[in-house]
């Protein structure tokens, strides 16, 4: 079954794209992202027919931990997927924490593991692993949290963690859907063993096929089935020309200073997925569109998911069941402002999708 995800905005939200984890070169945001806002974005996206509602993790949002416990108190059925950096915190006390995070929502936790490709904010943290050094922490990082929630003591040895007679009291159930993503062939290889759904940025649908069935392939390799995932943003409107009149005015958005700092930022980064986000666009503002209404003007100036699909209703909805059709199992969407765009694209565009 095909599952939509909706976006928490918690570094701000507001009428311009806006940056997701950084507050350097962040877009002006008209909305604070308190609780009580959230909350708000939430129950429209509950209301409105998506599963669970991801926040995002770095050095400019606040704790995803401390939002999402928060909010799903304000909230009935919605999951929350909670993004953490792994090697941030011992893989026994996250295993700890998803516990207490069950037994407090009734069970609506998910992950989204997050290696991290930005060096120097890896080292602001105090983390100064190389790329390569990250992603064999983070196989050890899942290993053993999904040793915890098996409900037996043991005993682990690897590189990066240690634990004797750890576990919890019993095994976790419901256990959390591990979410993770990653380009790199590294990151193909962690996501392929220890993740339940694998995380793709919005690319051309030739590229997300390609994907799909290579991460497939691999998952098969190692005895596991692997659902596959897309972020991406939408500007749906009634017409197309609506559409992409909203894709103008974000555009016009963007101060040139603004877009340079943000290109100069993902040039440095490691980020394999980050360097295949710019390369879409290259830096340019006048070769935004990739491919049938696939626009990567966002990648412009806000890191990670960097592409939007425009169009019509109808011609959202027909790119969401084209991606269906290629082996997506379930989409992570945004747009702005994220309180009204949750519900105009859970009225509008999921029945048509559903519909197909």
């Amino acid at each position: 079954m095909t599952r939509f995800h909706w976006f928490l905005p918690t570094s701000g939200d507001g009428h311009e794209v806006g940056a997701a984890t950084v507050a350097a070169g962040a877009a002006r945001h008209a909305r604070a992202a308190s609780i009580g806002y959230l909350a708000d974005i939430a129950r429209a996206a509950e209301q409105s027919g998506f599963t669970a509602a991801l926040t995002p993790v770095g050095a400019g949002c606040p704790d995803p931990w401390i939002v999402c416990a928060a909010v799903a108190q304000h909230t009935e059925r919605l999951k929350l997927l909670v993004a953490f950096r792994t090697g941030f915190a011992l893989p026994t006390l996250v295993a700890q924490q998803a516990e207490a995070f069950q037994a407090m929502s009734g069970g609506r936790l998910a992950l989204n593991a997050v290696t991290g490709g930005d060096g120097a904010e890896q080292r602001a943290y105090g983390d100064f692993l190389d790329h390569g050094e990250r992603y064999s922490r983070t196989a050890e990082c899942l290993e053993v949290i999904r040793r915890c929630w098996a409900g037996e003591r043991f005993d682990y040895q690897g590189g990066h963690y240690r634990v004797e007679q750890g576990g919890l009291g019993g095994a976790l159930d419901p256990a959390p859907p591990i979410y993770f993503g990653g380009a790199s062939a590294a990151a193909e290889q962690v996501a392929a063993r220890l993740s339940d759904v694998y995380l793709m940025w919005g690319e051309p649908p030739a590229a997300i096929g390609e994907r799909a069935a290579r991460m497939r392939a691999l998952a098969a390799e190692h005895g596991r089935t692997l659902r596959l995932g897309l972020r991406i943003h939408v500007i749906a409107r009634p017409t197309a020309e609506q559409a992409w009149a909203e894709a103008d005015r974000l555009l016009s958005g963007m101060d040139p200073a603004r877009i340079t700092a943000a290109q100069q930022r993902f040039a440095r980064m490691e980020s394999v997925g980050q360097a295949r986000m710019a390369a879409l666009h290259g830096g340019r503002s006048d070769s935004l569109l990739i491919a049938p209404n696939l626009w990567a003007g966002v990648g412009l100036v806000r890191e990670g998911a960097g592409t939007a699909l425009v169009g019509s209703y109808a011609d959202v909805a027909e790119r969401l069941s084209e991606y269906a059709g290629l082996g997506v199992d379930e989409f992570i969407l945004s747009a702005w402002p994220h309180l009204e765009e949750a519900r105009r694209v859970g009225e509008h565009v999921l029945p048509l999708v559903r519909g197909r």
